[in-house]
């Protein structure tokens, strides 16, 4: 196996981490436990289910940790391709991890509200209020860091498209996925009304894209060239 074939198969199982990571952390655990705008019921439920709640939490400092290594390995792929491009989206995920790290931990002020002695001061319902309000940080959060996460698809869907050795349709795919992420941060803003429309739209062309990139890394890695 080449040394090209072997770093674009880390990348794939890197970024099947983050998926699978992300997916359960972002996705699975505020289905579980988080109930609407009802504070009473969704407390509730993090404190009789607090184990998944925290491996939530635990899961989504994984995917962003990976997240990192990922970028390095995918700038050791694509640097001969194009290094400025490289470089870019290396940076882009090394400013939007840090970003990405804050918004995690609005999770976890939330079981300091609810089981810290000194919150003992405010009643259940001051307590419960301000855990929704920790919990909307944390949503809202996740839609604003959509902007780095829309960035950084950008110049991977560029190098993957001016590559030799990737399909150029996921190179295509990934910038539209990006652009949607962009769009979704966007609407979320300043037009927060249609903020449910754009969500449908960058969940489907973002997991299209990413997943579709994720498989052909991990089965294929790199086109292998014919000789002539």
């Amino acid at each position: 196996m080449s040394s090209e074939k072997k770093t674009a198969r880390l990348a794939g199982i890197l970024y099947l981490i983050i998926a699978i990571t992300g997916a359960f952390g972002i996705m699975y655990v505020p289905t579980q436990l988080f109930v609407g705008d009802d504070i009473h019921l969704t407390a509730k439920n993090i404190l009789d289910h607090e184990l998944l709640f925290r491996f939530g939490i635990f899961s989504s400092l994984i995917c962003q940790t990976v997240f990192v290594f990922l970028a390095l390995t995918l700038y050791n792929l694509f640097k001969n391709v194009n290094a400025h491009l490289a470089r870019t989206l290396v940076a882009l995920v090394i400013v939007g991890v840090p970003i990405a790290f804050f918004i995690i931990f609005n999770q976890y002020y939330v079981l300091l509200i609810l089981k810290e002695d000194f919150m003992t001061r405010f009643s259940s319902i001051q307590q419960n209020a301000l855990a929704m309000l920790s919990l909307k940080m944390y949503g809202n959060g996740n839609v604003i860091i959509g902007i780095f996460w829309g960035l950084w698809l950008i110049p991977f869907g560029q190098l993957a498209y001016r590559s030799n050795f990737i399909p150029k349709i996921l190179g295509v795919l990934l910038i539209l996925g990006g652009l949607c992420y962009l769009l979704d941060t966007t609407t979320f803003i300043l037009f927060p009304e249609y903020h449910s429309k754009t969500g449908i739209l960058v969940g489907i062309t973002s997991a299209t894209a990413e997943f579709a990139m994720v498989g052909w890394l991990l089965i294929k890695g790199v086109k292998t060239k014919k000789l002539t």
